[in-house]
């Protein structure tokens, strides 16, 4: 039932939506209680839905018996509407208008207009899949706007609960709720060392993890999964953690700063196989053998619980679904 949530105005407006719909209520219900909160007479309402002034007086017996409350009182000329029927009206606008921006976000779609879409990601997956999904959607919808930003998990995970994105591809931070999102891990992260081509370390590869300790490093901020996996190395093994440390969450930087000297950084796989292609930074940038492995927590596509997603949002999800299959 809808009585204890509904018109308390807990949820937000894509949730109150849902229930409402769940509840029994139909799209042409939410339409009625709207032009009857509109008009004041159920003749007008009945005229705005194009049916019978009786067909319309059911319909509102209807939507009150599945609530179970009044939505109206009749006057001797209209009606005045109760406050769980301007309650229900201001849903159903709400719902109404949702339905409206669906429509036309799909029409655009299928016009190759576009739409838009908000996406963050950490960078393993950023490369891996949301590249190549961007890629193959481009080709279908050449108009879509899309925005991609890449970042720490705890950045995304307070930019996409800001509304700032509709789906991130992250891992959910340890400082905030989980049982504010819905995710489904899709991909497990592997790091390695990378170093300058003709570092003096190459030259005794593979390399202990002790031989590094002494070099420049570059690491994410402290509270980063692939930091924490990289300094668990070194603990695990009595090592002393670097001293010489620059942090930055930049992989602008840390490429530079790794092409321009001696320093070491931890990079996941997936950023170091680009940068030794053909489309990267082949020759200046090797990978350093090490007899360690280096792996990071899972990512998962992360949505906020609720909350519901565009068309084109959810078009985008499903490319990158498909790069994981």
């Amino acid at each position: 039932m809808i009585r204890a949530v509904q018109f308390q105005g807990a949820k937000n407006r894509h949730s109150s939506g849902e229930d409402l719909l769940r509840s029994g209520l139909s799209l042409r219900h939410m339409r009625m209680i709207a032009a009857l909160d509109d008009s004041s007479r159920v003749s007008a309402a009945a005229q705005v839905l194009n049916i019978s002034q009786p067909a319309a007086s059911r319909m509102i017996a209807e939507m009150e018996a599945i609530l179970g409350v009044p939505l109206c009182e009749r006057l001797p000329r209209g009606i005045t509407m109760t406050p769980y029927g301007k309650a229900l009206a201001r849903r159903a606008r709400s719902v109404l208008l949702e339905m409206r921006e669906a429509d036309r976000e799909i029409a655009e779609l299928k016009a190759g207009k576009g739409g838009s879409v908000f996406l963050g990601a950490v960078t393993a997956p950023a490369i891996e899949l949301a590249v190549p999904a961007i890629r193959e959607i481009r080709k279908l919808y050449p108009r879509i706007e899309i925005t991609m930003q890449v970042e720490t998990s705890n950045v995304l995970a307070r930019e996409l609960l800001a509304s700032r994105h509709d789906f991130i591809i992250a891992r959910i931070p340890d400082d905030l709720n989980p049982r504010l999102f819905e995710s489904r891990v899709i991909g497990i992260e592997k790091a390695c060392l990378i170093v300058r081509r003709g570092h003096p370390l190459l030259q005794n590869a593979p390399v202990r993890l002790q031989q590094t300790a002494a070099y420049d490093w570059v690491f994410q901020s402290g509270g980063s999964p692939l930091r924490q996996a990289m300094e668990a190395n070194f603990m695990n093994r009595n090592i002393a953690l670097p001293e010489r440390v620059l942090n930055t969450s930049s992989l602008l930087l840390t490429l530079v700063m790794v092409a321009q000297s001696d320093a070491i950084a931890p990079v996941s796989i997936q950023v170091a196989r680009f940068i030794q292609s053909p489309e990267g930074l082949m020759g200046a940038i090797d990978i350093l053998p090490t007899e360690v492995d280096i792996e990071i927590r899972p990512y998962s596509l992360i949505t906020v619980k609720n909350r519901a997603l565009s068309p084109a949002a959810r078009m985008l999800r499903d490319f990158i679904m498909k790069e994981v299959s």
